[in-house]
């Protein structure tokens, strides 16, 4: 949403469409949040600002009203948070405004007077009226109104500096003398008319300002003209005119805009090194950015700026003539290169720009370091895809674009220029999106793909850039031939390669996730390249800006995946790829199934992070196993992933690749893996077998022996049983697991029988091996098994309506979580938030999902569900209805655009959904939604909460007889009644109220006495 206060006070949405801002006070109420956008507001503030003297009796009532009115009429993100409201999400006008200003005033005070002309224009086109103009009478409103108008007056003082500056005094005449009227007082414009009209040659009318401003201002303040005023006087006096600022050249025309870069930019324009090397790979803009950072140096604005193109330079001896000619003085004879160059230099501050510098590195540095010798004020601002080794260089490391801001940013200004107002809808976001994720945020290979936006659109770009030297090979024809489509701008780099280092990049290529020291040596060493020398080969690729390393104690070195895809055509080309690819997947393999078995210990953390830094790679691995049909590679390849995949790559969906496994390879997997397969793809998702099946597999894996070779299937054969129905089999491997020589088993199996004695009912018996699972898993330092079994014991507390200790077991589980992954404990945070509401801490609750909805802002979107599947609770609690229905619609608008709705999800939706008709009173629609909640009832095994939903259903219809019997069921379902659920507290008293107490109990008593299969029966 964008707030406009410059003017009226409006607002438009992120599309540009305005929207109602409402009557007067809620204007008010806009313009007095958007002034302090995504800052606290107090409530005492907004209640003093909007009413004064003359506030309500009960104002926090009204404040909060009026905030709900707010949040309806704009769809504004206006949370309550420590006792204020704050505008959320939200650009605004007045802001935008002071940063340009200030911005504009800066560039004028370090003479820049084009850009500060520019930036100064663009403040002041945000206007629309005097600040405020529709909300003054507002008791807040004067002071800013006041502050803004007095800024967009020095402002408008502040262009007409820099216009002077520009020249083009005669233009801005006639504005300066309306100015000196209007404020007939104030100095500035009088002394910048002056100015003007002197540069017009009008002296006389320039004297005549002066004398009459004096008088002004003895008659009504009885005070002299300031120091600066007088000082111009004299100026005139004595026929000086100030110099205009000279226009500064020999820097190549920028004919399109400059994107992104800011804090380089910062880097390079503030207090800098005399000599400054912008390195990075071809294509990131290293040329674009020192041109754009040179014409901000002071140097510029005094003519003293030069740039030398090297590109075209054959051979070393040519550099200095390159660099005479960019002087623009020729071919002289007279003294050494050097000698010549820093001649014409000469001993003034000075910048020369040394451009692509790579291939002829050697001379460049030479020449370098003699002239920041020879001319004291020179600095020197070299690009090049290495440094240039010269002692006292600073280097300013050039990578890629943020591919979600910069890149997008600059994917979308060159797509405007060959296609007039484009604008990427739904589809085409996903495409730009995964155009700039795949070309690497490299802006030379950003701008070819906009190009080809001629002839194609976003979504056939991004479908064909796994052939992405082909497709973006028609650049500008202006360019040197090495800028005119990608693969030239990777052979270039290519080329200047030395042979080993050729071997080591092309065998590189085979990692997709890049590559530790150790693996490099173990997959790309041989005669060619000893594996002694890969790490000093790697330090030439990364100073060649081939390889990137990231730093770490242990770097990983990976290449852009442009580079990476020009490296793999050269390692095919080579004969090296099957042979290459045969040690890749050993080493992966070998790696897995060291670290595998760590996942279920105290070196958890350290075997998790080798899992998540080679995950790439060894999908890879089991990818190239596959397709070369090497069953035993394969199996024990997902046999390592299976645990890693489950708990934390949901996205990998493991059962579908063992099915596939199963499907391409059947019975030339060794048995053990067949039996342990087949099991788990029968099991693992819930799908409905026949108890007789269920048995068979077992016994298979017990016969060939699956479960010495998988401990995890021990663990995940009890669930299974009991999906499939057969109790005694599922008794049986709780056995099997109890008695298990791994201890990890053993607390696993433990947690298992918490849930098969949940889904029976069996609350009380469900206490001891939960208790116990804590207590292993603590010993074993599984946080993933101590994070489970926490958040079960949360549930419990929240059940038995003790929510300080639910809270409290969320947040430690939580706390737990965190140690395993970025996100890995926003669901249990959800949790406790959703405790916080059924607690009845609603504004705890709230600040707790919006500090949650900050952090998924670029978290995984299945999480952003959970959150949101909790604020319609809140909104249902709070009897927002409206809220809780929009919640609802968005949430469902976001399953459908994900494509692949994660079930959990869509299901809980649905009773969401349900739960919404029933706080609306709307019996009627409540019913309709019965069977599909049903069906997610039973998919979620949640069968106690089917129960409390049809109780409130019945009651809604008026059956509160049948209403206390199912609320009895529910008890019968889980062998506890919901203590802690604020509705069903409610809904109690209600048919309490109903039946009297006598009644009540004796219908709730005939569900409890009801059997469990009788239960399921009614409720399917």
């Amino acid at each position: 949403m964008r707030v406009s206060l410059l003017g009226p006070v409006t607002a438009r949405d992120d599309d540009g469409a305005p929207l109602d801002a409402g009557g007067a006070r809620l204007r008010a109420l806009l313009a007095r949040l958007a002034l302090d956008a995504g800052r606290v507001v107090p409530a005492g503030a907004l209640i003093t600002g909007l009413w004064d003297a003359e506030a309500p009796a009960n104002a926090a009532n009204a404040l909060q009203g009026l905030v709900s009115r707010l949040r309806r009429a704009l769809g504004a993100d206006v949370p309550h948070v420590d006792g204020g409201y704050r505008l959320s999400g939200a650009t605004v006008d007045a802001a935008e405004f002071e940063e340009l200003a200030a911005r504009g005033r800066a560039e004028l005070a370090a003479g820049r007077v084009h850009e500060a002309d520019a930036t100064l224009t663009e403040a002041l086109e945000l206007w629309r009226g005097e600040a405020l103009a529709d909300v003054r009478d507002a008791p807040f409103a004067l002071a800013p109104a006041v502050r803004l108008d007095g800024l967009r007056l020095e402002t408008t003082e502040d262009r007409f500096e820099a216009r002077l500056g520009l020249g083009r005094h005669t233009e801005i005449l006639a504005d300066l003398a309306a100015a000196t009227v209007e404020h007939p007082l104030r100095e500035r414009p009088a002394a910048l008319r002056m100015r003007a009209l002197q540069a017009a040659g009008r002296t006389a009318e320039a004297l005549t300002v002066y004398a009459e401003l004096r008088e002004r201002l003895a008659e009504r303040l009885g005070a002299d003209p300031s120091p600066e005023l007088r000082a111009a006087h004299l100026e005139l006096l004595r026929g000086e005119e100030r110099a205009a600022t000279p226009t500064a050249g020999r820097l190549p025309v920028r004919l399109t805009s400059f994107v992104g870069r800011e804090p380089e930019l910062a880097a390079l324009t503030g207090p800098a090194s005399r000599l400054t090397t912008i390195v990075g790979p071809g294509g990131a803009g290293k040329t674009r950015l020192a041109v754009e950072a040179a014409a901000r140096h002071p140097a510029h604005a005094a003519g003293r700026v030069w740039f030398a193109p090297l590109a075209g330079v054959g051979s070393p001896d040519r550099v200095p003539d390159a660099v005479l000619a960019a002087l623009g003085h020729g071919l002289r004879r007279d003294g050494t290169p050097a000698e010549r160059v820093a001649a014409l230099l000469g001993p003034e501050p000075a910048v020369l720009v040394l451009d692509n510098c790579e291939h002829v590195i050697a001379a460049v540095a030479a020449l370098a370091e003699e002239l920041l010798e020879r001319a004291p004020g020179l600095t020197i601002l070299a690009t090049s895809r290495e440094p240039l080794a010269v002692t006292g260089e600073v280097l300013c490391p050039l990578g890629p674009l943020d591919p979600a801001d910069e890149a997008r940013r600059l994917f979308t200004d060159r797509a405007r220029a060959v296609r007039p107002g484009f604008d990427a809808d739904e589809g085409a976001r996903e495409a730009v999106a995964e155009i700039c994720r795949r070309l690497d945020g490299l802006p030379l290979a950003l701008e070819l793909a906009a190009a080809r936006l001629r002839s194609m659109s976003a979504e056939q770009i991004a479908r064909r850039l796994d052939d992405r030297f082909r497709l973006l090979a028609a650049g500008s024809r202006t360019a040197v031939p090495r800028h005119r489509t990608l693969q030239a701008v990777v052979e270039w780099s290519w080329d200047l390669l030395a042979e080993p280092e050729r071997v080591l990049a092309r065998r590189l290529s085979a990692f997709p996730g890049g590559a530790r020291l150790a693996d490099l040596e173990a997959v790309a060493a041989g005669p060619e390249l000893p594996a002694a020398d890969v790490i000093y080969v790697l330090g030439s690729l990364v100073e060649k800006s081939v390889v990137d390393a990231d730093g770490g104690a242990d770097p990983r070195y990976r290449m852009l995946e442009t580079v990476r895809a020009y490296a793999a055509g050269r390692l095919t080309e080579s004969g090296e790829r099957a042979a290459v690819e045969a040690r890749f997947i050993a080493r992966l393999l070998a790696v897995a199934e060291e670290n595998e078995p760590h996942l279920r210990t105290g070196e958890q953390l350290r075997a998790l992070a080798v899992f998540e830094a080679e995950d790439d790679n060894m999908s890879a691995a089991l990818r190239l196993a596959v397709d070369g049909h090497e069953p035993d590679s394969s199996a024990r390849l997902i046999g390592a992933l299976a645990w890693f995949w489950q708990t934390h790559r949901p996205d990998r969906r493991l059962t579908t690749q063992i099915r596939q496994i199963l499907a391409v390879f059947g019975d030339e997997l060794p048995e053990h893996a067949r039996a342990g397969f087949a099991a788990v793809a029968a099991l693992s998702e819930g799908t409905p077998i026949l108890p007789a099946t269920a048995r068979a597999l077992v016994d298979e894996c017990v016969r060939t022996g699956a479960f010495e070779r998988y401990p995890a299937l021990v663990a995940a054969v009890p669930t299974g049983a009991m999906l499939a129905g057969d109790a005694e089999l599922a008794d049986r491997e709780l056995r099997r697991a109890a008695g298990h020589p791994d201890a990890w088993v053993r607390a696993v199996g433990r947690l298992m029988e918490v849930t098969v004695r949940g889904d029976r009912g069996d609350w009380a018996g469900a206490a001891a091996p939960l208790a116990e699972a804590i207590e292993r898993f603590t010993a074993l330092g599984d946080r993933l098994g101590l994070m489970m079994a926490l958040s079960v014991l949360a549930r419990r507390h929240s059940v038995e309506g003790d929510h300080a200790r639910a809270i409290a077991e969320f947040e430690r589980a939580a706390g737990v979580a965190a140690e395993t992954g970025p996100f890995a404990d926003v669901w249990l945070r959800t949790q406790a938030a959703g405790e916080r509401v059924r607690a009845g801490d609603l504004d705890g609750a709230e600040r707790d999902f919006t500090a949650l909805l900050a952090r998924l802002a670029s978290g995984p979107p299945e999480r952003v569900l959970e959150v949101r599947l909790g604020l319609v609770n809140l909104h249902l609690r709070r009897g927002d209805l409206a809220a809780a229905e929009a919640a609802v619609a968005e949430l469902t608008g976001m399953l459908q655009a994900s494509g692949h709705p994660p079930p959990l999800a869509k299901m809980i939706t649905v009773v969401a959904r349900m739960g919404l008709r029933l706080a609306a009173r709307d019996a009627s629609g409540a019913r309709e939604l019965w069977p599909p909640v049903v069906v997610s009832c039973k998919s979620l095994r949640d069968f106690p909460l089917a129960a409390e939903l049809y109780a409130a259903l019945l009651a809604a219809e008026g059956d509160a007889v049948g209403a206390a019997r199912a609320l009895g069921w529910s008890e019968r379902l889980r062998g506890a009644f919901d203590a802690g659920n604020p509705d069903l507290a409610e809904l109690v008293a209600d048919l309490t109220a109903r039946l009297g107490e006598e009644g009540y109990r004796a219908a709730y008593a005939t569900g409890t006495g009801a059997s469990r299969d009788e239960v399921a029966r009614t409720l399917a």
